[in-house]
């Protein structure tokens, strides 16, 4: 478990991260969330670092849940996020799968998302995982790996 002081520490060790990078930020370390320690970043340009789909961001925490484990004790998963990208990102995503999954029970014909990294399909899974209409799968192998929506039988 992580403590005040541990806490302390980890946004000492992101702002000399971003420093180096010679990138003003302004961080918000919250509190551990079943194993995971959301971290929030406000930056004026985010594009640069969030990248393309948001790969960039995806390797950035990468290297700081990295740099965290050798330096701070305790199990913990990272979860860093640029200008509520990620939240944004995640809602955007959860509003597509039941748009679809609507469309889907209606036509009664399968629709596939675009491909997407793991997590975003675990977002689509998670979201669709109560109805009873419909029935989502992934396909295909990575990076072209997609949620399918299928009607269910």
């Amino acid at each position: 478990m992580l403590n005040r002081d541990s806490l302390k520490q980890i946004k000492k060790i992101v702002e000399e991260f971003f420093d180096k990078m010679d990138i003003p930020v302004e961080i918000q370390v919250l509190s551990l969330e079943e194993k995971t320690l959301p971290i929030n970043l406000k930056v004026e340009e985010p594009r640069f670092l969030i990248g393309e789909k948001g790969c960039t961001l995806t390797d950035i925490q990468r290297l700081l849940a990295v740099i965290l484990k050798r330096k701070i004790a305790g199990p913990f998963y990272l979860n860093l996020d640029i200008n509520d990208y990620k939240k944004k990102k995640a809602e955007y995503l959860r509003e597509t799968a039941r748009s679809m999954a609507d469309e889907v029970a209606l036509t009664k014909k399968e629709r596939q998302l675009p491909p997407m990294l793991a997590a975003e399909r675990r977002i689509i899974h998670l979201e669709l995982a109560d109805r009873a209409d419909v029935a989502t799968e992934s396909m295909g192998q990575d990076p072209i790996r997609r949620v399918v929506i299928r009607p269910y039988p």
